[in-house]
């Protein structure tokens, strides 16, 4: 049975541990609100961003000479971006992305593809490479404030490689930001550049005929890159959000279990400390019957 001094001993560490959660969770959710403001700003000029270029893409006359928009005739490989966070203590804001990284991987194993690992985040880039895989390029320290050049650096290494040939697909796995308690993990393809759907609950569209101003070869070959950077940029800042939320969340459950931990220490402290009273008693007792 633990003494006195061992309680207390366990309730002044639970104390300090819970000062240290709650410091993080302040700092979490301060870090959030910056996030999740840069985050909004961004979403509906990316979200325009790439419904234009995907319904220009739908209806573009020479897709084959635009590389972003040629689909490769044989399938060899793909290239998966996955953005991961630089620390832990987020729930499970990384593992969610990983598990989704390592079932994406040994699906294009079964299919006989290869595969191009590009990693963002320490945690994911650790990860994977104590798992024995191979990761061709990653970024780190990219977490808390990520900027647009971050992405431009991105966004040209899978531009790189899927025009090379090198990949034939580039999928985009990420946690988008739905709440501070909830994530949404996103895998979607990025390159090639998806059409819109012809068909839109269960009417055809109509055709569109566009009027390029300067010509269509010349906004392609600016705007398509742009898509890239923007669809990976997006990614960043959700996934910085939807970190700063996970460790918020995680922070304040620790926080409240230590609250509870501490009071059933209390407790147990209380009636170790009356059944001590209660046996000091007893034993003055007992000796004073014994000598009188």
């Amino acid at each position: 049975m633990a003494t006195l001094q061992d309680i207390r001993r366990r309730i002044t560490s639970t104390q300090n541990m819970r000062k240290v959660t709650k410091a993080m969770e302040l700092v979490s959710a301060a870090k959030l609100r910056r996030a999740q403001a840069r985050m909004e700003a961004l979403r509906p000029y990316a979200g325009a961003m790439v419904e234009m270029i995907r319904d220009l893409a739908t209806f573009a006359t020479e897709k084959s000479s635009f590389a972003l928009l040629r689909e490769h005739d044989t399938a060899k490989a793909e290239a998966l971006l996955v953005i991961t966070g630089d620390r832990g203590l987020a729930g499970a804001f990384n593992a969610n992305v990983l598990r989704a990284c390592l079932a994406a991987d040994r699906d294009l194993a079964a299919r006989g593809l290869g595969r191009r690992l590009l990693v963002v985040g320490r945690k994911g880039i650790g990860t994977l490479r104590f798992r024995g895989m191979t990761v061709d390029q990653s970024w780190s320290g990219k977490s808390d404030r990520p900027t647009y050049a971050d992405a431009e650096a991105m966004a040209k290494a899978v531009i790189d490689l899927y025009t090379a040939e090198q990949v034939d697909r580039v999928r985009l796995i990420y946690n988008h930001f739905t709440s501070p308690i909830e994530q949404k993990l996103i895998d979607v393809q990025i390159l090639p550049i998806e059409p819109q759907g012809i068909y839109t609950e269960g009417r055809e569209r109509p055709l569109v005929s566009y009027l390029y101003e300067p010509e269509e070869a010349e906004i392609f070959r600016s705007l398509l890159p742009r898509y890239v950077e923007i669809a990976i940029y997006r990614a960043l800042l959700e996934s910085s959000a939807s970190e700063q939320g996970a460790r918020m969340t995680a922070m304040r459950n620790a926080s409240e279990s230590a609250d509870e931990m501490i009071d059933s220490l209390t407790l147990s402290m209380n009636r170790a400390r009356q059944a001590s009273i209660t046996q000091e008693i007893l034993e003055v007792v007992a000796g004073a019957e014994a000598l009188g």
